[in-house]
């Protein structure tokens, strides 16, 4: 590979705080680029990977706006949502740390090739808690997803269905004590049908980046 790959195990100094405390850690974080970035103030961005239009013109206003100011955007690689956050935050001080579910030699999906290596030339940051040559499989991803929002002090989430992995993502946040903040959505689009049903269940609705920082310390 053209990147050196660095191993942090659970036990090193470098090894992210936040990611020690949760239900079954990762023993070691396989990394390409700022490792830095893993101890950071950040916030996970996750969705749909069909979004619509909105949730992507959403998922960029809040993750170019949070990461102006220094914040650091966690997500999972994933077409939709999560391209669209990584993407938006590549050229601000906050940078981006996408997670993966295989080994770091594996670029998924395919046709986020170039996003890949975007990312590592703007000082951002690629893990996996898989070595190399772990081709991603379906089991993977719910595991994937309990990283994402360990890494995080909070998570948004800008479109879901009822069924989907960005619930699994919320269920692993809320387990951890992570706080929810959710986008509304159209009662219409079946996109908007999880979001909505977070709402109902307490979950702290926001319409502008500044509602997630404020009273929320950057920790």
């Amino acid at each position: 590979m053209k990147y050196q790959i660095k191993e942090i195990k659970i036990t090193d100094e470098l090894y992210p705080e936040k990611l020690k405390h949760i239900y079954d850690p990762p023993k070691t974080l396989y990394c390409i680029g700022n490792v830095s970035l893993l101890n950071n103030y950040s916030i996970a961005i996750i969705g749909c990977r069909n979004a619509s239009d909105y949730g992507l013109k959403i998922s960029k206003i809040f993750a170019d706006n949070l990461s102006k100011i220094g914040v650091t955007i966690i997500s999972g690689f994933a077409n939709g949502i999560d391209s669209e956050s990584h993407r938006a935050s590549l050229n601000n001080i906050g940078k981006t740390i996408a997670v993966f579910a295989c080994g770091l030699d594996y670029i998924y999906p395919e046709e986020n090739k170039m996003l890949y290596y975007e990312i590592l030339k703007n000082d951002g940051l690629i893990i996996s808690e898989y070595p190399l040559g772990v081709k991603p499989i379906k089991e993977y991803f719910p595991n994937r997803n309990r990283i994402i929002s360990g890494l995080s002090s909070g998570v948004l989430v800008v479109e879901a269905k009822r069924k989907s992995g960005t619930m699994i993502t919320v269920r692993h946040a809320l387990d951890q004590g992570r706080d929810v903040f959710v986008i509304p959505g159209n009662i219409d689009s079946i996109n908007s049908t999880g979001t909505n049903e977070l709402i109902k269940e307490g979950a702290k609705m926001v319409t502008n980046y500044k509602e997630i920082i404020e009273n929320h310390l950057f920790t």
